[in-house]
Parts: C-alpha cells; structure tokens; sequence
C-alpha cells in the first residue's frame, strides 16, 4: 500500500478502488495494481528420494525444498532450471506444476511445481545454501511447518511414498 499512496501520473493521494485490490486515483482515474514478485518452489525426485536444502539465512535445522525469484523476462521453467542448477549444481527433467501460495508480504506469489533428477553431482551456492542431501520418507529432518506451499510439495511426497 505504502507504494500506491500517491498516482505515479498526475501526483494526487489515491484511494482504495470499490470492487478491485488496486488503488484509483480519483482525479486523472489511473489504476493502480500492487507489485507482484513471482518465485518458483520445486520439489527435485531421485527415485524415492527428495531433494532438502538448508539455506544460510535460517538458523536452526530446518530443510525445505529449493526455491528463488523469477527475473525479468524469464519464464517459470526458465528460473527453476536456474535456481536449481545455480544452488546445488544439478539438471532436472519432466516439469509438473504442483500448485501456488499468495504471499502478501513481500508482495509474492509462490508458484510450485514438482520435477525429476536428471544428473549432476551436488554442488552447493555456499552463499545461499548450507547444506542440500536426498532423504527418504522414513528418513526425513525438520521440515517446515505445515501452512507453507514447501510443506504441501513435501507432503505430496510423503502420501505418495506411504501408499507404496
């Protein structure tokens, strides 16, 4: 909200539209939409393994799967191939859409999707990623709780390897 107060056009303090999640300003009518920063978040599978990583900027145990920001004029496939690639050094194929998780604050949308080794060895972006191991459902370390869309690629897993 603190990005809209004012138009960008005519300078006039904007005001709430009625019926939309966007900002009108009510001398020159220009909408204003808030900024949206979309980030993919992947689950990476090796057989009936998973991919965790533990970043650098969280203390504690906690793995999670792979995640990052998507770039300017780069689609979704593009940055999960990136992301992947650039924090733990590996190649993935067969691509699936898993599903998406509003995040308001930082004005994000999650966008998840799962995805199957294809090869490469483990090398970390020890700037970004601590640790990165494949686990087993039976074998699995602090994950993150269960609001989260890392929670819900995670319990896919989970669900899928208990029926087995």
């Amino acid at each position: 909200d603190r990005y809209h107060q004012y138009c960008g056009r005519c300078g006039t303090p904007t005001v709430r539209a009625r019926n939309d999640w966007n900002k009108q300003c009510p001398k020159c009518e220009l909408s204003h939409y808030p900024r949206l920063s979309p980030a993919i978040i992947v689950l990476v599978e090796r057989g009936d393994e998973i991919l965790l990583a533990r970043a650098n900027r969280y203390q504690g145990a906690m793995y999670s799967v792979l995640a990052g920001f998507v770039e300017p004029g780069e689609s979704l496939e593009d940055t999960l191939h990136r992301e992947i690639f650039e924090e733990v050094g590996i190649k993935v194929k067969n691509v699936r859409y898993f599903g998406s998780q509003p995040w308001p604050f930082p004005n994000s949308l999650m966008v998840g999707f799962t995805c199957e080794y294809e090869s490469g060895e483990l090398v970390l972006q020890e700037e970004e990623i601590a640790d990165a191991q494949w686990f087993t459902a039976d074998n699995m370390p602090e994950i993150p709780p269960g609001i989260s869309i890392s929670r819900r690629l995670i319990n896919w897993y989970l669900d899928k390897h208990r029926q087995q």
